[in-house]
């Protein structure tokens, strides 16, 4: 079963500073068709004007995912991590207890675009953590690079959660393939350009939800980047 998810169709705020499209229920935004999928609770697309940002905040009981699509994002939190995010690397905050964090655009003259994503984690009250690795992914397009997985197989980002997290960039006319396991599902967001996935045409801002697809098969119609979710 295939459900797409129309970019058009997401919610929407624009304060001036944040331009952000929320995939699923989030903030004043309520659609109760989309609250989430399996553990996967919030994907918000966001764009942050140069100087902008979000100022300290409190989560708890949270897998926050940081995908950085264009420009560059600063991470500071209560823990005393402080970073630069760019394309490529990959943040994981696991919010557990309790942690604080802001986000800001550092640059005088760029937008920073990204991808805000939350997780439910298996276990509640988790002592406070966070990670942040860079990964290939442009270096080596055309397959799909586990960025975010239980335990930091493989060398990605670790989860508390039973997800793999895929991340890919495609070239006009590639196709690649992914097998998922009975009683797996999947969520397939387009974070750049235009694609099919199993025949079906999806454009940048698309999500597509699959259950009981034995294998799924993405062709890029223009320069792609995508995000693939395999979600118990």
């Amino acid at each position: 079963m295939i459900t797409i998810r129309k970019a058009e169709e997401r919610g929407h705020a624009n304060f001036g500073w944040l331009n952000t499209y929320h995939t699923f229920s989030f903030a004043n935004y309520y659609d109760r068709n989309y609250l989430g999928f399996r553990s996967l609770r919030v994907i918000n697309e966001d764009r942050v004007q140069p100087g902008g940002g979000f100022p300290s905040h409190s989560h708890r009981d949270m897998e926050i995912i940081t995908y950085v699509l264009n420009g560059a994002l600063e991470h500071q939190d209560s823990l005393g991590n402080g970073s630069i995010i760019r394309p490529g690397e990959v943040q994981r905050m696991s919010a557990g207890t309790g942690i604080t964090h802001s986000e800001y655009n550092p640059s005088k003259t760029d937008d920073v675009h990204l991808l805000q994503i939350w997780l439910f984690p298996d276990t509640p009250n988790l002592q406070p953590s966070y990670e942040q690795k860079q990964f290939a992914i442009a270096q080596n397009p055309n397959q799909l690079h586990l960025v975010a997985a239980p335990k930091g197989k493989n060398n990605a980002v670790t989860i508390h959660q039973d997800v793999e997290l895929y991340a890919g960039i495609l070239h006009p006319g590639q196709q690649i393939y992914y097998c998922l396991s009975p009683q797996r599902h999947a969520w397939l967001q387009v974070a750049q350009g235009a694609i099919s996935v199993n025949n079906n045409s999806l454009k940048a801002g698309d999500g597509v939800a699959m259950s009981n697809e034995e294998k799924l098969v993405i062709s890029a119609s223009e320069q792609a980047e995508i995000l693939l979710f395999d979600l118990s």
